[in-house]
């Protein structure tokens, strides 16, 4: 009788040993699937911001060839296009404190952006040229793909956040170091419209 007890006690030990395994191993490799996931959506951003980037310099180069055009607003350009591609946060770094650093410098590109492209209302001669047009039609769906990127990235971060601090797996995130994910904001101010005068 007292070798069936061990018996018990023992396959009662290594069924807990095996169910505790199973949870712990599941619950990290969920965890490390779900980071996988943020990082990937992450690059998709990357991406897409670059695409941006890339097409500043043609759209100055056709721009400065418009006589008199006002050199101080080309030079803003490139000089926020060089803070924001200075910006860089690898996917292990992704907080808050990161991300504003990186969406403050795209806020100033696409400032600048949008200092140029009213400017150019003053160049008919420009408003006309099919090269401008169509770098202009890249941008504005560069600005698209942006969009609908970071919300793609959020919409990761926001799984992989509520996964990772949901009781028990928030004490395996906390061994293991997984730590929660930074979102994209609104830019400051976007929350008023903007008065519209005629």
């Amino acid at each position: 009788m007292k070798i069936s007890k061990k018996l018990i006690v023992i396959g009662v030990l290594v069924l807990t040993l095996i169910l505790l395994y199973s949870f712990f191993s599941g619950s990290y490799n969920s965890m490390v699937t779900y980071e996988e996931k943020v990082s990937a959506q992450w690059s998709m951003v990357e991406n897409v911001y670059q695409r941006r980037s890339d097409l500043i310099p043609n759209l100055v180069n056709t721009v400065k060839g418009a006589a008199n055009f006002e050199k101080s607003t080309l030079e803003a350009v490139m000089k926020a296009r060089a803070e924001a591609t200075s910006v860089k946060i690898s996917p292990e770094n992704l907080n808050d404190e990161s991300l504003a650093k990186f969406q403050q410098a795209q806020d100033g590109l696409s400032s600048a952006l949008s200092r140029l492209l009213v400017s150019v209302e003053n160049y008919p001669d420009l408003k006309a040229n099919q090269n401008f047009l169509g770098l202009q039609d890249q941008l504005e769906g560069s600005e698209n793909r942006i969009a609908t990127e970071r919300r793609k990235y959020n919409e990761m971060v926001q799984d992989y956040n509520v996964f990772i601090r949901k009781f028990p797996r928030n004490l395996i995130a906390g061994l293991f170091g997984f730590d929660k994910k930074g979102y994209f904001k609104a830019m400051a101010g976007s929350e008023k419209a903007p008065a519209v005068q005629f």
